[in-house]
This record gives structure tokens, sequence and C-alpha cells, in this order.
């Protein structure tokens, strides 16, 4: 039986400054329940431009540029303190809106994207300099259409409008006259899923030894669901993407389990590689147009950036041992489960000393902690605090109660178990896989020697339950011993015990 291992990982961002607008929740309930609000007429002028965006610290940090310790070396907040920011990183890129919106025509499957000829042109020049795609895909830019067409299918046809720098380039047209779950808006965050996914595998995929057809199933756990109105959540984000990265070995499906997803994921992952069922299975999450601009009415009010100003996605390719890889050790999983209970205490218990236990290993054995890496920036204006200094207070805590480090390194736990958050507001993409990338590379190189992902999900949010859930899981270094194989027993051997088994089964069947 092998060893399952996280043979690399990749980080996207998209800056989106007009779906933060015309796509975000917020502002499009702000507009449904209070259209005259000071909110709705000043939002425009809190949203940054895209060198804002890339000169970001915590964004630097997200796509591999900067670790997450030099942010305790930047004065917070982060965004007064902007850093000589590259658009390229160690794990992937922070892309600008035009070109993503150019990735939704390429995303598309069912000629649903239209694009002005302008806007198109414009595009295909942009991409051509781009090294992850082929001139195949950019064939898919030939058609386009007037923007008297565009304006018709938004206006008459309820397609979703796609605007760039406040100018309508193109929409979004519905997928089905009546079906409510194939509506533009639907169809529109679909396939913002899907193209941010296929960029985050197109990273993924350029830094690994695999190759594409040796892929053979892929697991996609973001937030959203694709289907018709017979099964709205029916799927599968994972295959379109798979198609789209010319997987042609690979089937898939999705996983869903709110912020928790990605970790769920990851350990299914595992599961399969470690079985044998796959040798190389990709997870991917890509981005969420509802959370853009969530707590923009708290930045605003406190004469802040809106900050949730761009979508997230990430890939991580779980393999085969290579002696080389961090081991996703499947003995030591966490699991919030049914009669856990929700107590802070609780949930702690479960998703970090339960697992820790099985290992015989003490809070302090864990070199780094993957908690929700909700950067503070965006928190803490909006009155939730910094939730993974949070989490790591929690955990020392419990590690003082248990006897595994001393009162006195309360205070240091975080900085030396933990790091400062740098996850953009994305639900599934802070909760703890973010620092994969990192993990990896450390690990590598015999600076980490252990590291415990760790996610949550608030359940309660579908109104299908109360419960809260997380789960976790312990990658460790490589000891470069390769697979675990069975112990070896001689077949003579073998033989002799089975003739003496059926000698002393007759001799009591005689008696």
């Amino acid at each position: 039986m092998t060893k399952p291992v996280l043979k690399n990982a990749s980080y996207i961002l998209v800056h989106t400054p007009d779906m933060i607008i015309h796509n975000g929740t917020t502002y499009q309930m702000e507009k449904l329940g209070n259209p005259d609000s000071e909110f709705l007429k000043n939002v425009g002028n809190f949203i940054r431009n895209y060198e804002e965006v890339v000169n970001y610290a915590p964004n630097q940090v997200y796509i591999g540029n900067k670790k997450p310790e030099e942010l305790n070396d930047i004065a917070t907040p982060w965004f007064e303190n902007p850093v000589q920011g590259t658009r390229e990183g160690r794990f992937g890129e922070i892309m600008p809106q035009d070109e993503f919106i150019g990735m939704l025509k390429i995303a598309d499957s069912f000629d649903l994207v239209k694009l002005t000829a302008d806007f198109s042109k414009a595009v295909v020049e942009k991409l051509k300099a781009h090294e992850l795609f082929s001139d195949a895909e950019l064939e898919k830019f030939k058609d386009s259409e007037e923007i008297d067409s565009i304006k018709t299918f938004v206006n008459e046809h309820h397609a979703e409008g796609l605007y760039n720098m406040g100018e309508l380039v193109g929409c979004v047209k519905r997928a089905h006259e009546v079906d409510n779950s194939l509506t533009a808006h639907i169809m529109f965050e679909n396939l913002v899923v899907k193209a941010s996914g296929v960029l985050a595998v197109k990273h993924l995929m350029k830094n690994s030894s695999v190759k594409a057809d040796e892929v053979e199933y892929v697991i996609e756990c973001s937030e959203e669901a694709c289907g018709d109105m017979n099964q709205r959540g029916g799927g599968n984000f994972a295959k379109s993407i798979a198609e789209a990265c010319s997987f042609t070995n690979a089937t898939g499906s999705d996983t869903r389990g709110f912020c928790a997803g990605p970790t769920h994921a990851l350990i299914n992952a595992a599961a399969l590689v470690k079985s044998g069922v796959y040798k190389h299975v990709v997870v991917v999450g890509g981005g969420a147009t509802a959370k853009l601009g969530m707590n923009a009415k708290d930045h605003i009010k406190k004469n802040i950036p809106v900050l949730e100003d761009v979508l997230g996605g990430f890939a991580v390719l779980v393999s085969e041992d290579d002696g080389i890889s961090p081991v996703f050790n499947t003995d030591l999983v966490g699991r919030h489960t049914v009669g856990t209970g929700s107590s802070p205490q609780a949930v702690i218990t479960s998703l970090i000393t339960m697992p820790l236990d099985k290992g015989g290993l003490k809070i302090t054995d864990i070199s780094k902690y993957s908690v929700e890496m909700q950067n503070p920036d965006i928190t803490k204006p909006a009155g939730a605090g910094d939730v993974p200094e949070a989490n790591y207070k929690m955990i020392a805590a419990l590690g003082v109660k248990r006897g595994d480090l001393e009162k006195s390194s309360l205070p240091t736990f975080g900085k030396e178990h933990g790091m400062p958050g740098f996850a953009p507001t994305q639900g599934h993409i802070p909760s703890g896989v973010p620092f994969i990338g990192f993990a990896i590379d450390e690990m590598k190189e015999n600076k980490l020697d252990k590291v415990m992902i760790v996610g949550k999900g608030s359940l309660f949010l579908g109104r299908m339950t109360n419960q809260f859930d997380g789960v976790s899981f312990v990658m460790e270094k490589n000891d470069g011993k390769g697979e675990d194989k069975a112990p070896q027993v001689d077949e003579q051997q073998i033989k002799s015990m089975i003739a003496d088994a059926m000698r002393k089964l007759a001799e009591n069947l005689g008696q």
C-alpha cells in the first residue's frame, strides 16, 4: 500500500472590480432593498485598481512571493503599507479582470458568453502573450457581437452583463427560458468557478512533473453547485475542468462542505491514492463572485477600501509516494462528529488533539498549524476580530491544559506554530489550504517536520442542520523510504499454516 503525498499546489487571484458591483451579493441585495443608499452611491470610490491589488502584501503571500511570517514585519493595516509586488508568483498569478472575462469565453461550452468585437480583439492579444493559453483556446474568440446585440440580450432576454472599467463588454446568456437553475446569473457564477478552477489547475500542472494524461481523478470543492431544475447540484465542475485542462484519462466529481470542503476533498483524494484506486488526483476549488465585497459596508463606514475585490482559486496534486514530497498521514485525521458538540474546546479537541493522540504527539510536535487563514485587514473592521489569532490562542490554551506547553509560552505560540492570516474572503479558500504550497516547499528544504491543515465549515448556513463541521489532517516530511510494504511471508510457511489449521479442524470435528 502506497503513501499518498502532496506533490505541489497552486494559488491564483483574479482582480474583479466591476464584479463587486454587478455580481457581489452585498451590493445586489442593497440595490434591491435600499436603492438610494449612500453605500451604493459611494462604493465606486473605494474600489482599488489593479496595481494596488498586486502591491497588497497578503496577495503577494497568497501567490507565493512572500512567506506568511513576513507579514509580521509589515505595519498594519496592510492596505496602508503597500509592497513592491508582481503579477506572477511562485504558486500562481494575480490575473486582471479583462483577461478573466476572456477566460469565461474559453470556459464556455454552450455558446452562452457573448463579447464585443473590440473587447475580444484586445483580450486575445493579451492572452496570446500568456504562456498558459493555446491557439486552440483562442479560436473561441472568432465569433463576436455588436454592442447593440449585447444590450438586447441584457435588457430584453435576462442575460447577465459583463463589465470592464464600467463599460458593458459582453454578457452571459441564460441557458434555459424557464429553468431557474440555469438562469444567466447562475450560469455566470458557475462559469466563474470553472474558469478560475481551470486557471489554478493550469498553474498546478505547469509546475508539476506529472503529465496531463497521467491525472486520473479530479475533485472540485468550491461552494457553488451546477445542475438543472431536476438536480440543482448534480454537478460536475470537476469533469468540466478536467476536460478544459486536457486530462484525457481523468474523471471526477464535486465535494461540498462549505468552508471545510477542500479539506474533506483532500482527505478523499489521499484515501483514493493510498488504496491504489488512482495514482494521481487533483483537488481544485474555483472562486465565488457572491462573496465579492461581502463586508464592503463595514469597510466603507470606516473609510477603508473594499478589500474583498479578488476571486481566489487553488489546486493541489495528491499522488503516490515519490520519496520526496510531504506525506499525507491518513492515520492522523481529525473530525468534528455529530456528537462532538459546538463549544470551542470540543471543536479544538476533535480537530487538533484527538488526531495528535492517535500518533502519540503533543501540540508542540506540530511545526505549523494552518487554520482559518482569514485576512485580519478584512475581518477586524467587520467586527469578526483576528480569526487565525483567536484559533491559535484556543490551541495554545488547550496545550497548557494538557501539559504540552508552559503557560509562559501562550503569548508566543501563535508566532511559533502559526502565521498571520493572508487569504481572500472566498468561503472555502481560507480554511487551512492556503499554507499547503509553503509547507510542501519547506518540508522539502527540511525546515518543517509536521504541519496540520484544519478546515472548518458552517453547515447551518444551508438550513438543513444546526451542526458545525470540521476536519483536519497532518502532512509530514517524507522519510524517503518509499511505499508501505506488508511483511513478507514465506510461501511454504503459508501452506504449512493452512495445513495445520485444516488438521486441527478435522480433529475437532471428529471429537
